[in-house]
């Protein structure tokens, strides 16, 4: 493995890092900081909707403020390298509080992975293309 090698994984995984950042703290603002402009994200096998960065943080407008407290956890990332192009597949734990209509919480958990299709950009590294596999729920 190569110094570039090196930096391209470190890049990616500051990446993928900063996509649960906004996701975690409700900055969905800061999404543009991870994803390409004509990216496609897709979250329908958590029960969500697919479509682009436009789409997606609209729709993650409405849905967070009934999941008041996420706590992503990013494990294990496996790397595709080709040049300005790359895949990346990351494990994710992330509980979450739920908030009923009484005002109780809950506790929801999931796990999966996020495969990521990402692309050099000028910026550095985005991300062109998310589809979260969700593997497991608990509530």
């Amino acid at each position: 493995m190569d110094l570039q090698e090196l930096c391209n994984r470190a890049e990616i995984t500051d990446l993928i890092t900063g996509y649960t950042r906004p996701i975690d703290t409700g900055d969905r603002a800061r999404l543009v900081t991870v994803f390409t402009r004509d990216a496609r994200i897709d979250y329908t096998s958590w029960g969500g909707i697919a479509g682009g960065l436009a789409t997606v943080r609209d729709w993650l407008a409405k849905v967070l403020p009934a999941l008041p407290h996420r706590q992503h956890a990013i494990c294990q990332i496996d790397f595709r390298l080709d040049g300005d192009r790359a895949e990346a597949i990351a494990y994710f734990l992330n509980p979450m509080t739920t908030l009923a209509e009484d005002g109780s919480e809950g506790l929801y958990r999931c796990g999966g992975l996020y495969h990521h299709k990402l692309i050099r950009t000028p910026d550095g590294w985005r991300s062109r293309e998310l589809f979260e596999e969700t593997v497991w729920t608990a509530a």
